[in-house]
């Protein structure tokens, strides 16, 4: 695991700060609950890993490169509710100190943020808070109500 959590890093970080990443990213106790630790092979592609934990190990991965923006596209898609909610903390947690960047069509994906920007064909159509938007009903209003479930 520890070369996966590795790979695309500019340096070698400590065993502390993967330990810290692994932790803020939620999959150090799952490393550690396998067989060989941070050793442990995890298949090709992350074959052995969920679409949660994969997602956790992109993070991660990200993390360890410590930048001062991070840019998660789609960071929940194609995964079920509870998984979602860990990834949002995780995504919570890699947030703090770093301007962020979260790109989803789902907006539980992105419920607490400073801002909201609602783009359609490539174009900036809102931005703002949710009040302000859902105060304007418009787009962001219109994809809020869609994706309500009760009314």
């Amino acid at each position: 695991m520890t070369l996966n959590v590795l790979f695309g890093s500019q340096n070698e970080p400590s065993k502390q700060q993967i330990n810290e990443v692994l932790k803020k990213t939620l999959l150090y106790d799952f490393a550690m609950a396998t067989p060989q630790g941070l050793d442990t092979l995890v298949g090709d592609h992350g074959i052995k890993f969920s679409g949660g934990e994969r997602q956790r190990l992109f993070i991660a991965r990200a993390l360890l490169r410590d930048t001062e923006i991070l840019i998660l596209d789609e960071a929940a898609s194609s995964l079920d509710t509870k998984t979602e909610q860990l990834i949002q903390k995780v995504v919570e947690s890699a947030a703090v100190g770093r301007t962020t960047i979260v790109i989803a069509h789902r907006l539980s994906t992105v419920k607490k943020v400073d801002k909201r920007v609602v783009a359609e064909n490539g174009r900036v159509v809102e931005c703002g808070a949710v009040t302000e938007l859902l105060d304007k009903k418009g787009k962001f209003y219109e994809y809020w109500n869609r994706q309500r479930f009760f009314k």
